[in-house]
């Protein structure tokens, strides 16, 4: 598989691994980018996950697929974003998954196994803490200084000029991400134009999450469990959960990231590393070991 699509939208998508084993298809594992980055993100950890026996499929988003990058902002809504992901298990075949999620891609992911959990087999979410602790932290763990930056994104057409040709010296060496490891996502997000589908993210956040709930994403048309405030995601996820969190990262602070334990029903499992916050470049090793030892038990 190299695209998939969705409502007239193609996504490109990295498909790696054994697609036979023994006679039978492997399991499948999907890895979802944050921002800004793209699916190059995990390509040391999918090589290890390919080597262990799974097959991986790492989509650019919503916003970073040259043919699925809509300009509207309502397009970015929490719902659109899994019922992305719904379309690419369906298409990959599988009717479960092993779901990954790094920054932005974790908050889809917890959204995805909150409300499709029966397409989840396991989910490993790596520096996002769950929306419902995001919130209270923002409230109660001086977590909105490290947020500061969402309020800024709000604004119309200005985040784009400001950060473009600027990622290197205003985001990635401030947040720890060396000059070598960031240049592909420097190169890729040079020009206003490049960066404005992945700040529409931010710019459809509150509407997002307020939005998700009252029926499930992904077409099915089935009522949601749920309709508690944030969309339902209050509602504790109940799938085989694994959360990874870099005790450096400078945008996600430790209140959420320990309060994400009460929303886990599911067996849960909380790997604190001494990094910061790009998991999937820097710790690509510690990465995959946690995810294997979650899709394993």
């Amino acid at each position: 598989m190299h695209t998939f699509e969705r409502d007239g939208l193609v996504f490109d998508v990295t498909d790696s691994g054994p697609h036979e084993t023994s006679g039978s298809d492997p399991e499948v594992v999907v890895l979802l980018h944050g921002f800004p980055q793209d699916r190059t993100a995990w390509k040391e950890v999918s090589d290890r996950l390919n080597a262990a026996g799974y097959r991986t499929l790492a989509p650019d988003q919503r916003g970073y697929s040259p043919g699925a990058s809509p300009t509207a902002v309502s397009a970015y809504s929490m719902r659109a974003l899994v019922a992305d992901v719904a379309a690419l298990i369906n298409a990959s075949g599988a009717q479960q998954v092993h779901l990954v999620g790094h920054d932005w891609g974790g908050a889809v992911a917890w959204a995805v196994a909150t409300f499709l959990p029966e397409r989840v087999a396991t989910l490993t979410v790596l520096s996002t803490p769950h929306p419902t602790a995001m919130q209270w932290a923002m409230r109660h763990g001086g977590q909105w200084k490290n947020s500061w930056y969402m309020g800024a994104f709000q604004l119309p057409w200005l985040p784009e000029r400001v950060l473009a040709g600027r990622l290197q010296e205003r985001l990635f060496t401030p947040s720890g991400l060396p000059a070598e490891q960031a240049r592909p996502y420097v190169e890729r997000f040079a020009t206003p134009e490049s960066l404005r589908g992945p700040i529409n993210w931010y710019r459809a956040l509150a509407k997002s999450m307020l939005g998700i709930g009252s029926r499930k994403p992904g077409g099915t048309g089935a009522t949601s469990s749920s309709s508690s405030s944030g969309g339902g995601m209050s509602q504790p996820v109940q799938v085989p959960t694994t959360y990874v969190w870099g005790r450096k990262d400078v945008a996600l602070g430790e209140a959420a990231a320990k309060k994400t334990a009460e929303y886990v029903a599911g067996p849960y499992r909380f790997v604190e590393l001494e990094v910061g916050h790009w998991l999937p470049e820097r710790r690509p090793d510690e990465v995959a070991d946690a995810i294997l030892e979650r899709i394993r038990g």
